[in-house]
């Protein structure tokens, strides 16, 4: 669990980035930060890691204050992925990929042997392995970003607007590989966005930031469209809220019905099973 406690981030000029935040961050869990421009989202999420340093409060992990870690060993334990991948130009996708590991100790094999699987696990064709990020789709960056932040198992993952620079198809496409993945992996996700479609599809719950770093609501994303919590949230959702929480609701209808499906599958599966296990 991330915890923030009282957290102010007040800069030297007097500006307010985030103001009092108390929030609890649950793990294994997608949060979402949304907002307008300039609301402290980001600013939030970096003072997980201490890109940023919070004025006031105390920022936890695991109930250990991280003031108390040093920042580049706390940072090397938290995936981070960012706008348009942040790649190194002059590193081949396996070594952009490898980089945790390499500042880890890993040795060479060892770190590439990983970087290799982790392209398969995002989706990536294993021959773009010795491409440099340029001759990549922005799409492909975005993936091999991410497969960067996961590259030493960190538990907790901060992305920071990760598929904001995509055209809308592949923009969709990443964000259902991204669900996939984390059903495989399940991090502890802490995801900024301005969009508020894109914080309903992929959050688990959502904290609604309102400018001067305020916390306006933090709940499920249900909850968020049913009822929000006032007049600014229900005008950052929009007046096709209603048609939100519809397409919300038959979405989460179908990923029931699966999931049911799978487990009526398993448990015939299981059955079929039971009678060769029972003469062994």
């Amino acid at each position: 669990m991330i915890t923030f406690d009282g957290v102010t981030k007040r800069y030297p000029d007097g500006t307010v980035a985030v103001d009092g935040l108390d929030l609890e961050i649950q793990a294994g869990r997608i949060t979402v930060l949304v907002g307008p421009s300039g609301c402290g989202k980001t600013t939030t999420l970096r003072m997980i890691n201490r890109m940023v340093d919070a004025t006031d409060g105390t920022v936890a992990v695991d109930g250990k204050d991280v003031r108390d870690v040093d920042p580049p060993a706390l940072r090397r334990g938290i995936g981070y992925v960012i706008q348009q991948a942040g790649l190194f130009p002059h590193r081949t996708i396996v070594d952009n990929i490898a980089t945790v590991p390499y500042l880890l100790g890993w040795d060479k094999k060892k770190a590439r042997a990983e970087a290799h699987a982790l392209m398969a696990r995002v989706g990536l064709d294993p021959g773009l392995a010795k491409r440099f990020p340029a001759q990549l789709s922005g799409g492909q960056q975005q993936r091999v970003g991410v497969a960067r932040a996961l590259a030493a198992d960190p538990p907790i993952m901060l992305m920071d607007e990760p598929f904001s620079a995509v055209d809308p198809i592949v923009r969709a496409g990443l964000q259902d590989e991204f669900l996939r993945l984390q059903d495989e992996v399940e991090k502890t996700i802490v995801f900024v966005t301005h969009d508020i479609d894109e914080a309903v599809k992929l959050g688990h719950r959502i904290a609604v930031f309102q400018v001067g770093g305020r916390l306006a609501q933090y709940t499920t994303p249900d909850e968020l469209l049913s009822a929000p919590a006032d007049d600014f949230v229900s005008d950052f959702l929009g007046g096709d809220r209603g048609i939100r929480r519809l397409r919300f609701s038959q979405e989460l209808d179908a990923e029931q019905a699966a999931e049911t499906s799978r487990s009526r599958g398993d448990a015939l599966g299981q059955d079929a099973a039971g009678p060769a296990v029972a003469d062994r």
